[in-house]
């Protein structure tokens, strides 16, 4: 497996191509239609197309990002991109890296934010280093978990 090198707290743009984010939409339509998603409305995130779109997506940018083949449709709980490699995506630019308990300690989990094949890897947090006590918080009064700022995530340059 690569892994990215650390780099100096700069982002990585990562920008798909259109045929990479037809493959990733269609994997996200295959999610929902196949029943992979049977974790509706989980930590009380409503689950829609965008959701499961977006997330491979940013799966694949994470992927190219770090050199590794991105698998897509896989089964619930399985490895996002390559050995122990989660991400975790969000639209909003300033979003943070959201970590539950059940999360696996010894995984990496990556922040990619963006949409619409445009997105930046802000970095990765371990499991274990990111579900301390002062990233729990419950901003929307339904969704407590552990919220990792980007400015306490590991770096990487693709």
């Amino acid at each position: 497996m690569i892994i990215a090198d650390i780099a100096d707290n700069v982002d990585t743009h990562i920008e798909l191509k259109p045929a990479e984010i037809l493959l990733g939409a269609i994997a996200g339509v295959a999610r929902v239609i196949k029943g992979q998603r049977e974790l509706n409305d989980q930590y009380g995130a409503k689950r829609d197309w965008n959701i499961d779109i977006e997330g491979c997506l940013g799966e694949m940018a994470l992927a190219k990002c770090l050199g590794e083949y991105w698998h897509g449709v896989q089964v619930v709980g399985g490895d996002d991109v390559g050995a122990g490699l989660e991400v975790r995506m969000t639209t909003h630019d300033k979003g943070c890296l959201i970590l539950h308990d059940k999360d696996y300690d010894d995984r990496r989990y990556y922040l990619v934010t963006g949409s619409l094949g445009k997105y930046v890897v802000r970095g990765y947090v371990f499991g274990v280093d990111g579900k301390k006590p002062k990233y729990w918080s419950d901003p929307t009064g339904k969704r407590p978990a552990y919220f990792v700022p980007q400015s306490d995530l590991i770096r990487v340059k693709g």
